[in-house]
């Protein structure tokens, strides 16, 4: 019934002798070969690395996160980056009409507000960790801060919405660079 050959384990798992053996040399604890800012045991540099392929502990950099916004990775299609929120404040009330949004919160709670107009959000639910948010374009939206540290998040835009490069260190900032 089974094909007989010496090597019949091979037939039950067939990586077990694969064309190349580099898993061999294979360090799970160095998770991006072209990372060189990064750290696996300790803090990455939180920059943009642009259409570069990277592979990071987004939990991780979210938490370390100190600014308002920082893009970390800008490609042609979509852009991840990264904010810290306030304590009382609010990412800010704002629409982006050919752009889809996805905001993950790592860490924090918030109030959640969209609507068809500025003057009308009728859709508001709390977030909390691990808590996903999607956005479609279109939309006004806001996420406020209700609890009593940093609301840490990542955002996802498609297409990208900010230059490559953004640092925000603050809100006031953001807001004077967008005009």
């Amino acid at each position: 019934m089974f094909h007989k050959s010496c090597h019949h384990y091979q037939w039950h798992n067939p990586m077990h002798n694969s064309w190349n053996n580099n898993y061999r040399d294979y360090n799970p604890h160095y998770y991006n070969w072209y990372n060189t800012d990064s750290n696996p045991y300790g803090k990455m540099k939180l920059r943009d690395y642009g259409q570069s392929p990277l592979v990071v502990n987004i939990d991780q950099a979210a938490k370390q996160n100190k600014t308002y916004r920082t893009a970390l990775w800008t490609g042609k299609h979509f852009q991840v980056t990264l904010m810290s929120i306030n304590v009382g404040d609010d990412i800010g009330l704002e629409v982006h009409p050919t752009t889809d949004q996805f905001i993950r919160i790592e860490e924090g709670q918030g109030l959640v507000q969209m609507g068809d107009r500025k003057d009308k959000l009728d859709f508001q639910v709390m977030a909390y960790d691990d808590y996903a948010i999607m956005i479609p374009a279109g939309k006004w939206h806001n996420v406020t801060n209700t609890g009593n540290t940093p609301l840490k998040v990542y955002v996802i835009y498609a297409p990208p919405e900010h230059p490559y490069g953004t640092v925000h260190e603050t809100k006031a900032i953001a807001l004077s660079a967008e005009g």
